[in-house]
């Protein structure tokens, strides 16, 4: 019989170090048995976790050094306790409380084969199961074929926030119209909060450094637009994240064109990856009146099929 005292001798004399991970190892869309930290003890993956895709397994093993949470010593503590814990004691979202609502957009791939891209689809109901109903995504103007029991990853943009999951598709039904009905979402990832959905652009934007001068000192290129604020690319680092700027640029929608000038806070900054290479800025706007807030949000209302939270655009 052992007793409490050969627990804590056996304890002792096991392994301190915690076990490295093979990229075998590690499932891709599954969700894992265990969870995974990086060689410092940092949780990386909670046990019940799902490796979504390809890229994201290249990335784990190209960035971090993965090893089993479960098997960590005594440093582990936090680590280990928070990887260990069991499923229910912390549950991914509910739709609910992901706040996302009929006509919600949401982009779809297929987890079959590396690198799919998203297509479009949006939400057009929900069961009381939690299955989720939505329209076709669409490539190229066609539906995109999916097949019963096929498992497809979700982009979801909400409210508040957007999630990442996977559903498998229970049912494609073509009566009384094209649609699709798919699984309770798996494993929920939160993958960033958002203040206002943002849509690509290319337009040029006039810039100064001095936020309460006159006259624009240079030229940049939008990327992308929300009703708060945008992302530019510059030829040179404009200046450091809290820096307020100045913007002039003009948005065209349908009959309506607008010229915007504004001040703004630069929010972040991603220099070129090379001398020469452009900069790209993240900026908020400062004071936009009435009309400029009504064009902003055509102009985003206009391009809502076009968001970029599932492009490899500027964050």
């Amino acid at each position: 019989m052992q007793t409490s005292e050969d627990t804590v001798d056996d304890a002792a004399s096991a392994p301190v170090a915690t076990r490295q991970l093979s990229p075998d190892a590690v499932p891709v869309g599954a969700p894992l048995e265990f969870p995974i930290v990086d060689s410092d003890g940092a949780l990386l993956f909670e046990r019940g976790a799902v490796v979504i895709g390809a890229d994201e397994h290249r990335f784990l093993f190209q960035h971090f050094r993965p090893h089993r949470g479960d098997l960590g010593d005594a440093n582990d503590g936090t680590a280990a306790a928070q990887g260990a814990a069991k499923p229910g004691e912390a549950e991914a979202p509910t739709l609910k409380e992901m706040h996302l609502t009929i006509g919600a957009l949401i982009g779809v791939r297929s987890q079959v084969g590396m690198g799919a891209p998203m297509h479009p689809s949006r939400i057009i109901g929900f069961a009381p199961n939690e299955s989720l109903f939505v329209t076709p995504p669409l490539v190229d103007g066609k539906p995109m074929p999916l097949s019963v029991g096929e498992n497809v990853e979700i982009v979801a943009i909400a409210s508040q926030a957007v999630f990442r999951f996977v559903c498998t598709v229970d049912s494609v039904c073509q009566v009384p119209f094209h649609y699709l009905v798919l699984s309770k979402p798996g494993v929920v990832r939160r993958l960033r909060e958002r203040k206002s959905v943002r849509v690509r652009a290319s337009l040029p934007l006039r810039f100064s450094v001095e936020a309460q001068g006159a006259g624009y000192e240079s030229l940049g290129l939008v990327q992308s637009v929300s009703a708060m604020g945008m992302s530019f690319s510059a030829p040179w680092t404009v200046g450091e994240v809290g820096k307020r700027i100045r913007v002039a640029f003009t948005l065209r929608s349908k009959d309506m064109e607008t010229p915007i000038e504004t001040t703004a806070t630069i929010r972040n900054v991603q220099p070129g990856s090379k001398p020469g290479d452009p900069a790209t800025h993240g900026i908020e706007f400062e004071q936009i009146d009435q009309v400029e807030q009504m064009a902003l949000k055509v102009y985003v209302f206009d391009r809502i099929d076009d968001v970029i939270f599932w492009t490899s655009g500027p964050k």
